[in-house]
């Protein structure tokens, strides 16, 4: 890497590259080195047990997030500057290093947070991060200390991070370079109003001890902007406190985890049924229909469910239910659930393993309050969208590509009709320097086959198991858990395209064989039953790349496949028309719940 980087500084023009390695966190070999400009993107992960640091550091912790930002805010010169790439932790987390560091932050040098979309760093990192911006010059000058939220920056936040039109980076560049350039000049911050972000006092982030570095936690609700009173959430509703031993109930009995709760969606997933309570030990919740429950473990998963039926939970869900008569649970689910509400309970979440938020702060978070009447209308505007929304899930969910098979169609091994894995490339040679197009496992969705996107990665870079050369029709077959039906066909396939070798690549024989046949018969039980009976008994139950060649597919003539792939491709134009509608339906009932808080 020393030796890369003195490349890279030499091509950029440097004049005399000067590069040190060595172990800052341990080592005190250069303590008294200080800088003018420190641009970091610190490594996050601790080694098992912790780091064991030198004794200099101004906290004592065993975190590389805490330890590194301590490093560099003793290693700036007066007037020097810096900026870093932190995980939330150093934000919010309550532990006693983490209120010291950020203490130190904010009286010494700490000018702007930049809080940026958890899937910035995709494919690599899914962490939420944010750009800590150190100035030990102005942050003398400063009273308070700027937050910034950008909440797009040109790409989805998908493992694929395709470009998008939506983009607040030059936005957010706009109002911090503004914001610094007054803190310079000394010219007054009273006119000085953000679109994406606010200035706090320095002594509001100081109340308490916590020293939170968490915008949304300062955020002012502009009252004026609504037509309806905003209160604290504990004011119209109640944590229940009914908790029972399962054990004396009588099955069968709903029970229900974090894990059969999913994510933003408020959907119910898995089998959540027990018919023999007493195997449960722990002490549960009790919950009925129409109460809400909402997990309090890990509440950046936004697992938020309005209940239609009586069960128990988890103690690491609460269940919220009315204290007065005027609000409907059936909205506050989908307010509890919004984005604003999720983003203001990140900033009072406590614990660095298990991250939780307890009761008294959540409580304390301000909600609209619109008159009954209004809520009535709201849920019946939302209850016609979720209702076609169910409807299209149904339909995208439940469609398989399905062949009616004659008994006088020939059965035939895959080898006769297709060319297995007929391309090897080597990424690192055949395309030097350039970015490859990577198809793995995570590209293609379980069960339907529907393809997700390539990875965009540079040859050098490019994982051992990108080997598979394809092409235009080519259908890709998982050999790792075939159980799941993780298969697609390529369609639109741009140059220097290289698929993982947990695939096997189907190259159909065009005068016997059409492409999208070959791949609607992978997903047939005919088909999967033989994979099963094939996977190695393991950890990660897969196939042998030659065993692929030996399954038999019933095989018409090429007339009857066409016709067969034909009917199959308007039935898959129609599913995604579903999954179209879905989404549509989900933004309309988000700019509803938007319209409850009305202060965008």
């Amino acid at each position: 890497m020393v030796r890369l980087s003195t490349v890279n500084l030499y091509l950029s023009h440097g004049q005399s590259p000067d590069i040190r390695m060595y172990d800052t966190l341990t080592s005190e070999e250069r303590w008294n080195d200080h800088y003018d400009v420190i641009l970091a993107n610190p490594p996050f992960m601790s080694p098992k047990g912790g780091i064991r640091p030198h004794r200099r550091f101004a906290t004592s912790s065993k975190r590389s997030e805490v330890l590194f930002v301590d490093y560099i805010i003793s290693h700036l010169n007066d007037g020097g500057r810096a900026g870093v790439i932190v995980p939330e932790g150093v934000i919010f987390q309550s532990g006693r290093a983490y209120k010291q560091l950020r203490r130190l932050l904010v009286e010494n040098c700490l000018v702007a947070v930049v809080s940026l979309p958890g899937g910035v760093f995709q494919p690599y990192s899914g962490v939420k991060t944010s750009i800590l911006i150190m100035d030990r010059t102005l942050a003398q000058k400063a009273d308070g200390i700027a937050f910034f939220k950008v909440q797009r920056d040109g790409y989805d936040l998908g493992a694929q991070r395709r470009p998008t039109a939506a983009n607040d980076l030059p936005q957010a560049q706009a109002e911090i370079a503004e914001y610094l350039r007054r803190l310079r000049t000394g010219e007054t911050l009273d006119n000085f109003a953000p679109t994406l972000g606010q200035v706090v006092g320095k002594d509001r982030i100081a109340e308490g001890g916590e020293y939170n570095l968490s915008g949304e936690r300062y955020q002012v609700i502009e009252m004026t902007r609504s037509e309806w009173p905003f209160v604290p959430l504990g004011e119209v509703f109640q944590k229940s406190a009914k908790t029972i031993l399962p054990g004396k109930l009588e099955g069968p009995v709903t029970y229900i985890g974090l894990e059969n709760i999913s994510r933003n969606t408020g959907q119910l997933i898995g089998d959540t049924v027990t018919d023999n309570p007493a195997t449960i030990k722990s002490l549960k919740n009790q919950f009925g229909p129409g109460e809400i429950l909402y997990g309090k473990l890990r509440p950046n998963l936004n697992k938020v469910w309005l209940s239609d039926r009586t069960g128990i939970c988890s103690t690491d869900i609460y269940v919220i239910n009315p204290k007065i008569s005027k609000v409907i649970p059936a909205l506050y689910a989908h307010i509890i659930r919004d984005g604003q509400f999720k983003d203001t309970v990140m900033a009072y979440v406590k614990g660095a393993q298990l991250p939780r938020i307890g009761w008294d702060s959540m409580a304390s978070i301000a909600i609209p309050l619109p008159p009954l009447e209004v809520q009535r209308e709201i849920v019946a505007e939302i209850e016609g969208y979720q209702r076609v929304i169910d409807g299209a899930r149904a339909v995208a969910d439940n469609w398989r590509p399905s062949i009616a098979v004659e008994p006088d169609w020939p059965l035939v091994e895959l080898k006769d009709v297709c060319q297995i894995n007929p391309e090897s490339v080597n990424p690192y040679s055949d395309y030097p320097n350039r970015t490859i197009f990577y198809v793995d496992i995570s590209s293609v969705e379980n069960g339907t086959g529907r393809f997700l996107g390539y990875s965009e990665v540079l040859s050098s870079e490019a994982p051992s198991r990108a080997r598979r050369g394809v092409c235009c029709g080519d259908v890709l077959l998982s050999t790792v858990r075939p159980n799941l039906k993780a298969f697609t066909i390529l369609k639109d396939v741009p140059n220097r395209v290289i698929a993982s070798t947990g695939f096997a690549v189907l190259r159909a024989r065009l005068d016997v064989a059409e492409p999208a046949f070959i791949h609607a018969s992978a997903h047939q039980g005919y088909a999967v039953s033989q994979m099963i009976s094939l996977m190695e008994k393991g950890a990660y139950p897969s196939i042998n790349q030659s065993d692929v060649a030996s399954i038999r597919i019933p095989l018409p003539p090429l007339e009857t496949q066409r016709a067969i792939v034909a009917e199959l491709e308007a039935e898959q134009a129609a599913v995604d028309h579903a999954r179209s509608l879905a989404a549509r339906m989900q933004g309309r009932i988000d700019a509803a719940i938007g319209r409850v808080w009305a202060v965008g």
